[in-house]
């Protein structure tokens, strides 16, 4: 049943604090059982807004809405709308001498691309992930192991016609395939609706409605409940930094720029050609901060990547001198934007327990994750683009010149503390002529094969969170389309199907140990061993928690060291639990047996050590397994 646009509610919509538009505006059924719907849309500039849809054969003229008093919002109530009805509002402006058809902002469902009518659904899903949600209440994931599957639902698989798979049959497969690989939560490309399909949803017209493409909302709400009930989180997509700008959506919606700035130095963004958000608009702002709450409250999100953080940051974002209008202090920071970023995460956690928002931010800018007192914009997390960055240049040279780049691997340390990082190994790596992850790693087939182990091994040992493309566990040749599904043929070679194996291995070994994952944004939680042994180009670090303490090591050439020693604190007994170079990854099987004892070697200044085989183009983690002995 549709809350009523009362005072308070029209209040709170101006002050741009309505967290629940949709539970107001758009198409709304009055009773379970009704079919009267009552149809709600802001335009306040408008002359005239009238309900045009297939029930009354598209007639301009036939249900005229009514303004509401003084605040903008036009509305009107129709009998006998039976659910997946279309419909668009024809929008008047006669003092700008304009008219058009508009799709509905807060439209719940719409017509499958091309076709561009909003659709009328009743929320009729029964859902079934109680214990998931009163489990992820008291989920801190700071603290847990987060392995996040990054997917695109068009182009993970196909059918033999080239169609893309129904959220249903995803439920079917994907889910399955992401649970047996070892991964935490699957994160999805933008599925809100968008009508360019090779813009992977990033160029959004609508803010409450799932991409049609690929089913239903109901549809959509089964796929999030059968992760829950798999125990698998799901992370959408969000873009509240720009938006289509294709006529039937919210550019110049009632004939003025009303979601948009008017003036194009900070309405439109110069490199994507779509419109930018103005978050000075209160009405706006409600506007966007329902859209993250209906995604959390209506289809149980477990989390929300925020994209393109940046272009909201800051007023001169791909703009040249002169393209930009400084804020009231002459600066380039928006000050609009970073309230609303600070709001928008305010009320997601007061709301919603144990939801993450991320940070797609890719440039320097100060606590992401820091809290408003101290200026932060409070977010959980934030992308690590300069670790991405580094570590896929290092890992693109020949081994023999490696010695010479080192730095790129021992500067993280200097900043890994400063915000809570995610290590992304995401879509955007693996387009637009950059190659697939496979195909940056330097050598042969083989030492690709090896480097790629090494680079995922690498990454689990960092501190932050991880998070993988669809694709990189097959060590996929091709960089990837959204057109054809992933490689799966690749399954069928060896060496391809040691990635693919050593993946699931590697995601079992993180959620199993908490050196790994537990102190994360601790200090305690990383020490180096090994940083300055650039001309054999070896790293160590130790990760650890409290009850435990795991040694990771890195031969980043393709010459096996042996006798290579390394300090350990205490005598003890250690567990190989992870060889990249094992036989069954498609190695050569070079390593330490399975185990390695300390001898009363000091080195380092450590009182003892661990005579080591280092695989090459190799890691090793080794498990410390028994306290201190005489």
């Amino acid at each position: 049943m549709p809350k009523t646009l009362d005072d308070e509610t029209l209040y709170l919509f101006n002050e741009g604090t309505l967290s629940q538009m949709y539970r107001h505006f758009g198409a709304q059924y009055i009773d379970p059982e009704s079919k009267t719907v009552r149809f709600a849309v802001w335009a306040p500039a408008a002359t005239r807004v009238s309900l045009i849809g297939d029930f009354n054969g598209w007639n301009r003229s036939q249900n005229p809405m009514l303004p509401l008093g003084s605040s903008g919002i036009y509305v009107t109530t129709l009998d006998d709308v039976e659910p997946g009805s279309l419909y668009k509002y024809y929008v008047e402006n006669s003092r700008q001498g304009v008219s058009k058809e508009k799709a509905d902002p807060v439209s719940f469902a719409m017509e499958v691309p091309p076709k561009t009518a909003s659709v009328v659904i009743r929320w009729d899903y029964v859902w079934q992930d109680r214990e998931w949600l009163d489990n992820r209440a008291r989920f801190d994931a700071r603290v847990k192991p987060l392995s996040i599957y990054e997917v695109h639902l068009g182009s993970w698989k196909k059918h033999p016609d080239g169609t893309s798979l129904s959220y249903r049959e995803l439920a079917d497969d994907l889910i399955a395939y992401v649970k047996q690989r070892g991964f935490t939560h699957i994160e999805l490309l933008p599925v809100m609706e968008h009508p360019y399909y090779g813009s992977w949803g990033y160029q959004t017209t609508s803010y409450f409605a799932p991409s049609s493409r690929f089913g239903t909302p109901q549809d959509l709400m089964y796929f999030i409940d059968r992760c829950h009930q798999n125990g698998l989180g799901v992370i959408l997509d969000w873009v509240p930094s720009h938006f289509a700008t294709d006529d039937f959506g919210l550019g110049e919606f009632d004939g003025t720029h009303l979601y948009e700035h008017a003036d194009p130095r900070q309405g439109v963004h110069p490199q994507w050609h779509s419109y930018l958000f103005n978050y000075g608009r209160n009405e706006v702002r409600s506007f966007l901060l329902s859209s993250a709450v209906f995604w959390l409250d209506y289809y149980h999100a477990d989390g929300l990547r925020v994209d393109a953080v940046s272009s909201m940051l800051y007023l001169d974002f791909g703009r040249e001198p002169g393209q930009w209008i400084p804020n009231r202090y002459g600066g380039h920071e928006n000050l609009e934007a970073i309230s609303f970023l600070q709001q928008v995460n305010q009320v997601v956690h007061q709301t919603f327990p144990g939801v993450i928002m991320v940070a797609e931010e890719s440039t320097a800018w100060p606590r992401v994750t820091g809290k408003p007192d101290d200026g932060g914009l409070d977010f959980d997390f934030k992308w690590d683009m300069g670790w991405m960055h580094d570590t896929l240049v290092y890992m693109s040279k020949d081994p023999i010149y490696r010695r010479y780049h080192h730095d790129l691997l021992t500067f993280r340390p200097m900043y890994a503390l400063s915000e809570r990082f995610i290590l992304p190994l995401s879509h955007d790596e693996v387009v637009h002529g950059k190659g697939s992850l496979f195909s940056k790693m330097a050598g042969d087939k083989w030492q690709k094969l090896a480097n790629l182990r090494l680079l995922l091994a690498y990454m689990y040992a960092t501190p932050g969170k991880k998070l993988l493309f669809m694709g990189a566990e097959l060590a996929q040749w091709r960089e990837w389309s959204h057109d054809r599904q992933i490689d799966w043929d690749l399954l069928d070679d060896p060496g391809h199907h040691g990635v693919f194996r050593f993946v699931e291995d590697l995601n079992l070994i993180y959620s199993q140990h908490d050196a790994l994952f537990a102190f994360d944004y601790d200090p305690q939680g990383f020490e180096w061993r090994e940083l300055n042994d650039r001309d054999a180009s070896v790293l160590s670090f130790v990760r650890q928690s409290r009850a435990e303490e795991i040694l990771c090591v890195f031969n980043f050439t393709p010459v096996p060291r042996y006798g290579y020693r390394l300090g350990v604190s205490s005598h003890a007994d250690w567990r190989e639990i992870l060889n990249t170079d094992s036989v069954e990854y498609g190695g050569s099987n070079q390593g330490n047996g399975g185990h390695v004892q300390s001898e009363h070697t000091p080195w380092q200044g450590r009182p003892v050590s661990l005579n080591l085989t280092l695989p090459p183009l190799g890691a090793l983690f080794l498990e410390k397994l028994t306290a201190e002995r005489d």
